[in-house]
């Protein structure tokens, strides 16, 4: 297993010691840590390894604060871990550069998913959030949200966090395989996802659980449908 040099940024000690056990066993074990971010900037001068990633849990005045962080580390990945959702956030998330924008309150699943994206180089913002942004300088777009979602669309999803096949979730539904990859496509499309795993994780992030006959979610693909 490839190690991804991981520096943490978290002024909770008990939320950052957590978040340490639950990286332990992962490619993102974490090697450095930090109370603020002026202080991980500080060390950045005098400390010769650069990190591939950058997580901070420390709140987000505005976007110069991940600016500075972005100039002392121009290659790494950075994600945000958020205390609550919010548009401003994200906002100031997206200007000042993050590659990832998550909820401390996001699944463990979710979360090294989420990152095995990001490494990849895709950007991983909560789909609802992005919405409302969007929404703010467009006209409202109700298929990002849950209630644009049909029964049989929230089934697969259901089906896909549990990482189960298309050959599997179409036994389960009583469908073909050639309905669910109609059905997938729309799905992915409401979502503004680009693959399966990229649903199931925005799926973790809006409520929905895996069915307990299902897969693990470890068994995720980063592919299309």
């Amino acid at each position: 297993m490839t190690s991804t040099r991981t520096v943490l940024i978290e002024s909770n000690r008990l939320f950052r010691e957590g978040l340490k056990q639950l990286l332990v066993g992962t490619p993102f074990e974490v090697g450095a840590e930090f109370n603020t971010m002026d202080l991980a900037i500080e060390s950045a001068a005098t400390d010769g390894a650069t990190p591939a990633l950058v997580i901070t849990g420390q709140a987000i005045k505005d976007a110069a604060d991940l600016q500075r962080l972005r100039d002392v580390h121009p290659a790494a990945r950075i994600v945000v871990l958020a205390d609550d959702v919010s548009v401003d956030l994200l906002r100031q998330a997206m200007a000042g550069g993050a590659d990832g924008f998550l909820t401390k309150g996001v699944s463990p699943e979710a979360l090294v998913q989420s990152l095995q994206l990001i490494m990849l180089g895709e950007k991983v913002f909560p789909t609802n959030l992005a919405a409302m942004l969007m929404d703010m300088t467009s006209q409202p777009s109700p298929l990002n949200s849950v209630r644009g979602l049909t029964t049989r669309e929230r089934e697969i999803l259901q089906s896909l966090v549990g990482g189960a096949s298309n050959k599997l979730i179409a036994n389960r539904l009583g469908i073909t395989e050639a309905t669910i990859k109609v059905h997938l496509k729309t799905l992915l499309r409401k979502l503004d996802v680009n693959n399966r795993t990229q649903a199931a994780i925005w799926a973790m992030n809006n409520g929905f659980a895996a069915e307990t006959t299902a897969a693990p979610v470890r068994h995720l693909q980063a592919v299309s449908a």
